[in-house]
């Protein structure tokens, strides 16, 4: 499980979401090795399909001229009612979709949890921070 560890910081995550993801061969190889990092990456609209932008997925070691491109746009796999209330939500003042986790599943299909996030201010981060750390005290005191 490769997890994006920077937006449970960056952002107030509202809603989850769990989507496949439209793989070249040597993506999922490159996966299945854990070489994904998922830091700065988000989600956008091109018309009505939903694309996974800025993920690196680094090139499989042994893929010779088919290799894939890194850091290209891959598309996710939602349902048309799930796909148009990310729409409307993101186009909101403040709201955006957040990629958190990857993972393979029990069938062997990598799925991506995304959420629709609000950005946190800097006064957030900080209180987040000092319950974070309050959190840690009490369980060291114990």
């Amino acid at each position: 499980m490769i997890k994006n560890k920077k937006a449970s910081h960056e952002y107030f995550l509202l809603e989850q979401f769990i989507a496949g993801i439209v793989l070249v061969g040597t993506e999922i190889k490159s996966i299945r090795t854990g070489k994904v990092s998922l830091v700065d990456s988000f989600c956008s609209f091109t018309g009505k399909e939903l694309y996974l932008n800025n993920v690196h997925i680094a090139e499989y070691e042994f893929g010779n001229i088919y290799n894939h491109e890194p850091k290209r746009p891959r598309k996710l796999l939602l349902k048309k009612k799930e796909l148009k209330k990310l729409k409307t939500k993101s186009q909101e003042k403040g709201l955006t979709i957040v990629p958190v986790t990857m993972f393979i599943n029990d069938k062997g299909k990598c799925k991506i949890t995304i959420y629709l996030a609000k950005g946190k201010k800097t006064h957030d981060k900080r209180e987040a921070l000092k319950e974070k750390d309050s959190k840690r005290e009490m369980r060291n005191r114990d």
